[in-house]
């Protein structure tokens, strides 16, 4: 099989940062075909990856079920975690959030890998505090291929939604009623599948 993806960037580390862009289980298999190794040489980086992480001075650490790997935060980092959530919850919906928000209600049921990808940036804690709040609801996903992505295999676990609370709150009684629905579904998608030929609409265009 082909190398790593950079001869200087150890697997391990490359393993470090699928598990994290991605925020939830990944299989080994899957490991394995993104970076064009073998499952042993992913099994060996994560056992790597492992003893970094739980090395100690690190916030984060690795665990590993079955064929499964996924990056979680330290128990003792608990205290710390709960504070920037209350203060999150405590607070009125950032514009990260407005945006995340309005991608799962125009687009769901979507992947939190698919949200990345639209919005160029993780978006693990967002979803998570928009969940807390009621707003969006995550389920595992029934369908063995995105929606949006013209039936290329999913890219995720889950799948996000907005809530009913969401909708009777902007007064609507299904997704379809909100403001155009169709007209920005269908620029996400052809942001999805040719990003480069997408036409953004002028702020006047938006009723």
């Amino acid at each position: 099989m082909e190398g790593a993806i950079n001869n200087k960037i150890t697997i391990a580390a490359q393993i470090e940062a699928l598990l994290f862009v991605h925020g939830e289980a990944m299989k080994i298999k899957k490991l394995a075909e993104l970076l064009a190794v073998t499952e042993e040489e992913v099994q060996t980086g994560l056992a790597e990856l492992s003893g970094t992480l739980n090395g100690g001075g690190r916030g984060l650490s690795l665990i590993i079920s079955g064929d499964r790997a996924m990056l979680v935060t330290k128990p003792e980092m608990g205290e710390l975690v709960k504070r920037i959530v209350s203060e999150e919850l405590d607070s009125e919906l950032s514009p990260a959030s407005l945006e995340t928000l309005s991608i799962v209600a125009y687009m769901g049921p979507i992947s939190r890998a698919e949200i990345d990808y639209i919005r160029g940036v993780n978006s693990s804690f967002i979803l998570r505090n928009l969940s807390v709040r009621g707003l969006v609801a995550k389920e595992a996903s029934k369908d063995p291929f995105d929606k949006l992505r013209a039936g290329k295999p999913a890219t995720g676990n889950f799948v996000y939604s907005a809530t009913m609370d969401f909708l009777r709150h902007v007064g609507v009684g299904s997704p379809q009623e909100l403001p155009e629905f169709q007209k920005y579904r269908d620029i996400v998608k052809g942001f999805i599948s040719k990003p480069e030929e997408v036409v953004i609409p002028k702020t006047n265009d938006v009723s």
